[in-house]
């Protein structure tokens, strides 16, 4: 057996990392491409690798020499790579492909160890490595029957959305047999350049064989669960880099991506903080069908949309200001009160220390082995430390404590005496076991305590972080006109705009998906207490704030759980706060289902795994 790698290519898109490169040189977390590469090849009992070069092919050949030196590496050259696609380059070389069964790879791949010998020993002597459909995927599409018969080649052109369930993706990978290659590929390869050109894609050769008489010379093996990529542009690089990252760096790789874990469609995300049970799928239906409207259309301004914000969460105009997700208020706010010092319980949603002065921060932190603290613990602890401001989040982040609400409103009372504003970060209130009158959202609360603000990211409870929707709520009218000023008149995007004018009609649906939410959080809770080495603290909250007990470390059980289970948890050792001497993970609540997995999933992991 040999193998052929097509590694022509210019990879344009990759930008400056393939100004002096080819694409297969460019390294993924240190790693060169063409390195993984063929190293996994070698590891096969090949003939040769045939490495078919052509942008920067010289750099490519002089390195693989150096490297591989007793290596049977041969190379071919195509002298007009940047006006022919990969079609050509397989035609050079189709001598060569006729002499012997040929493992056929694509040099932009990064994939896992298993795959090559997944191809080599299955039996089939024709084979394509595929993956199932999923968003990220580009390029050529296959339809395979029951007997892993690949019946189609669906070009880019002929893509149907509405059929995506039912298609599967090349992985680039196949093995021809000397037979099938002499027989069949290789005529018809010859045939087709002669006709239609050498600036197309050598699938559509296996394209043309597969309808020929209902021709079923080609086989699919589906590669599963297996990790693979295909790297186009810097996005793409991004992507493999959080894939294949060593357990040292997985974590950073992730964490430091901020969200995005749509890209990933295969993983659990446990670590960010949504209503799993809203919104309903007939308001998502509702949106659904007026996209082309909103994704066309400019949003209304800041008027209209505090007119929407006022209707949506029943505070009056002049008390409140929407924002592009809370975060763009945090930031104003936070700004607003840059002069005096400002008090923070840790440990907590550090976004907002994050955004002052640490000169100027006064800390409390509770005592007991749960981080749980009351009304009376802060007003005690601040009495003497001369803040202006006092940050209350509530149910806290990522201890769950929460401080019920006539508790907050003799908090906000005392603060008002003595001139400190209480800011009360409620976004994960409606979490609550009470949520229906825990909220401090309403005219005559805010006007019963004009030194209370309230902020609310509508992303956690309302399960619409994908919107970037927040508000501010005071009665503080003079702190409001500010925020408003300082933000920009098209701060919303048309989708949180409909989001608010729609969202009362489905107010009911939005009720019970906390019901039911307060409900599978109690499971959850009864589930992750079976655990053995976790202890569980409770949470009015969407997640729960967990001690990993010794032996086990945090780090440990979130890498494994990443790499064994494909599912993400958050590592929470190193909050500001907690205590230092222990171990802390945080768990996001989410459907039974996805919930029931993460559990069965912590139960078989074992110290030595």
């Amino acid at each position: 057996m040999q193998a052929i790698i097509l590694a022509a290519g210019m990879g344009r898109r990759l930008g400056e990392y393939t100004r002096e490169n080819t694409k297969c040189m460019v390294p993924v977390n240190g790693v060169r491409l063409i390195d993984r590469l063929l190293r996994q090849l070698l590891r096969q009992p090949l003939r040769r690798i045939i490495i078919v070069v052509g942008y920067k092919g010289q750099a490519l050949r002089h390195y693989v020499a150096e490297a591989y030196p007793d290596s049977p590496i041969e190379f071919a050259e195509n002298p007009i790579y940047d006006r022919t696609n990969n079609i050509y380059s397989l035609a050079l070389v189709k001598d060569r492909l006729q002499e012997d069964d040929t493992l056929l790879v694509e040099s932009d791949l990064i994939f896992s160890d298993r795959l090559i010998p997944m191809m080599v020993e299955n039996p089939y002597p024709n084979l394509a490595l595929v993956a199932k459909y999923e968003s990220w995927m580009d390029g050529t599409m296959v339809r395979i029957d029951d007997d892993h018969n690949i019946v189609n080649f669906i070009s880019k052109d002929a893509f149907n959305y509405a059929e995506a369930a039912d298609y599967y993706k090349t992985v680039n990978i196949y093995k021809f047999s000397r037979e099938f290659a002499r027989q069949k590929y290789a005529p018809f390869l010859e045939a087709y350049t002669k006709a239609v050109g050498l600036n197309e894609y050598y699938e559509n050769v296996l394209r043309i064989i597969s309808l020929l008489n209902g021709n079923h010379d080609l086989k699919a093996l589906e590669i599963g669960n297996e990790k693979w990529y295909e790297i186009d542009d810097k996005q793409d690089l991004d992507i493999a880099e959080a894939l294949f990252a060593d357990e040292q760096d997985v974590l950073r790789k992730y964490y430091g991506r901020y969200g995005g874990y749509w890209r990933f469609p295969q993983m659990l995300d446990f670590c960010y903080l949504v209503n799993p049970y809203f919104p309903s799928p007939r308001m998502k239906d509702e949106m659904r069908a007026q996209f082309d409207t909103l994704l066309t259309e400019y949003p209304s301004g800041m008027k209209v949309n505090t007119l929407l914000a006022s209707k949506c969460f029943g505070v009056s105009e002049p008390y409140v200001v929407p924002g592009n997700g809370a975060a763009e208020l945090i930031k104003l706010l936070m700004e607003d009160c840059s002069e005096s010092k400002v008090g923070f319980v840790r440990p907590t949603f550090e976004e907002y220390p994050n955004r002052y002065d640490w000169q100027r921060q006064v800390t409390f932190v509770p005592r007991n082995a749960d981080y749980r603290y009351s009304a009376d613990d802060l007003t005690e602890f601040f009495a003497d430390k001369g803040i202006g401001q006092l940050m209350l989040i509530n149910p806290d982040n990522p201890s769950g404590n929460f401080i019920a609400k006539a508790d907050v409103l003799r908090l906000a009372r005392w603060c008002g005496e003595r001139a400190i504003r209480l800011v009360v970060d409620e976004s994960f209130v409606d979490f609550s076991d009470d949520f229906a009158t825990n909220s401090l959202l309403d005219d005559s609360t805010l006007e019963d305590y004009p030194n209370l603000v309230v902020m609310k990211s509508i992303s956690k409870s309302y399960g619409v972080p994908g919107l970037r929707l927040g508000i501010l709520a005071s009665a503080d009218k003079a702190l409001i006109a500010s925020i408003k000023k300082d933000v920009s008149i098209w701060n919303l995007n048309s989708f949180a705009e409909y989001f608010m004018q729609i969202y009362n009609k489905y107010e009911k649906d939005y009720e019970r998906a906390c019901e039911k939410f307060v409900r599978e959080r109690a499971y959850f809770y009864s589930q992750l207490q079976q655990v053995p080495f976790l202890r569980v603290m409770p949470s009015q909250a969407n997640y729960f704030l967990c001690e990993v007990l010794p032996p086990h470390r945090a780090s440990d059980i979130v890498v494994r759980m990443l790499k064994h289970h494909n599912i993400l948890t958050r590592d929470c050792s190193l909050k500001p706060g907690l205590d230092p001497n222990r171990q802390y993970m945080r768990i996001a609540v989410r459907s039974r289902e996805d919930n029931t997995r993460l559990v069965e999933a912590l139960r078989k992991l074992t110290i030595h795994d």
